[in-house]
């Protein structure tokens, strides 16, 4: 079968034929991938960002969010069925662990995450775990909601952490109104009464922000942090989204809270430096959003299947991965991309 491999750092991968994954376990889940979305973190991954992080051997597969219907099972699989259409939730997990037992599958003790630590989606075949499958509703097509299970999943992971902080009345900024970020719009929107405030440097990225649910938005200029004084009445926001991480972002959405506010960091690539004293004086909290559990991905899937949530995608033939990781680094991709294997 065809897969997208990584051989070496700082060098983008190729398309190579690779043998085919073979069903071997009880719980196995031979799955033909549908569509595999691009994401950031494969243009780190391929910098190295992750070689240390991952420990994983090279060459292997790209590819942590993936979608496509069910070849084949294994002996004990009773959930699906070959035929099935299903999405994956990006981390292959254990189940006896303390944090999957609470449904903390996330960070399960014994997890492995293909694409990230062993082979990936972006492949013509993939083999998983029934623990990681989430059967979708028959409306839905993999092409069209793959990147959902990672950079969505992320996203409404992240917001579903901030709901309880977002009362109505109360104002939330979302940081970066791309891949991710337009997402977590879309599931500010369907699970909070918040005034949701979006910056982007995109106008296209604004709008469709607009579109989505935003009450304001405001170009990433450097007016930004003055932008948001004013429109919270120079109190600042209860929540700050950052999807971005990097080039500034830290900084500034630490200075758009108002006191006792939250920052939640999402996109990754820079550094947070914010004096002790202002974190006490300011009472202000700091959380990490890394992906969402396997009941996030279903919730998510839930609101997918009533419309609440939809992707904007570019699609390409996995052939085509180069162009779709120029178009991703230079910022021609709106949206997310999505390869596919499966006749793409």
């Amino acid at each position: 079968m065809k897969a997208v491999r990584l051989h070496e750092y700082h060098r983008r991968p190729v398309v190579e034929d690779v043998p085919e994954p073979r069903v071997s376990g009880p719980l196995d889940v031979l799955v033909e991938i549908g569509g595999a979305g691009l994401c950031r973190t494969d243009l780190h991954i391929v910098e190295g960002q992750w070689a240390e992080k991952s420990g994983v051997a090279l060459p292997y597969t790209l590819g942590h969010e993936n979608a496509g219907w069910v070849r084949e099972v294994g002996s004990a699989v009773t959930t699906v069925a070959p035929g099935d259409t299903v999405i994956l939730h990006p981390l292959v997990t254990c189940g006896l662990c303390r944090a999957c037992r609470a449904g903390d599958d996330v960070h399960c003790e014994n997890s492995k995450f293909p694409g990230i630590d062993t082979d990936g989606g972006m492949a013509e075949l993939l083999l998983t775990s029934v623990r990681s499958v989430v059967k979708l509703d028959p409306s839905l097509r993999p092409e069209d909601v793959a990147a959902l299970a990672d950079a969505g999943l992320t996203a409404y992971h992240a917001v579903r952490k901030a709901v309880p902080l977002l009362y109505p009345g109360a104002q939330v900024v979302v940081v970066g109104a791309g891949g991710l970020g337009h997402i977590g719009v879309q599931c500010l929107a369907a699970l909070s009464s918040a005034e949701i405030i979006v910056i982007d440097r995109s106008p296209d990225a604004l709008a469709l922000a607009e579109e989505l649910g935003a009450a304001h938005t405001v170009p990433a200029d450097g007016g930004q942090v003055a932008a948001v004084a004013d429109l919270t009445g120079g109190k600042g926001a209860h929540v700050v989204l950052d999807f971005v991480g990097e080039e500034g972002t830290e900084a500034e959405s630490v200075a758009m809270l108002r006191r006792a506010g939250s920052y939640f960091v999402i996109g990754y690539g820079g550094r947070v430096d914010i004096p002790t004293i202002d974190i006490i004086a300011n009472e202000i909290n700091v959380i990490g959003n890394l992906v969402g559990s396997y009941n996030d991905l279903a919730e998510l899937m839930a609101l997918a299947a009533q419309g609440k949530v939809r992707l904007h995608t570019t699609t390409y033939p996995l052939d085509a991965v180069e162009d779709a990781m120029a178009d991703l680094h230079s910022g021609r991709l709106r949206g997310r991309g999505i390869l596919l294997p499966a006749g793409g």
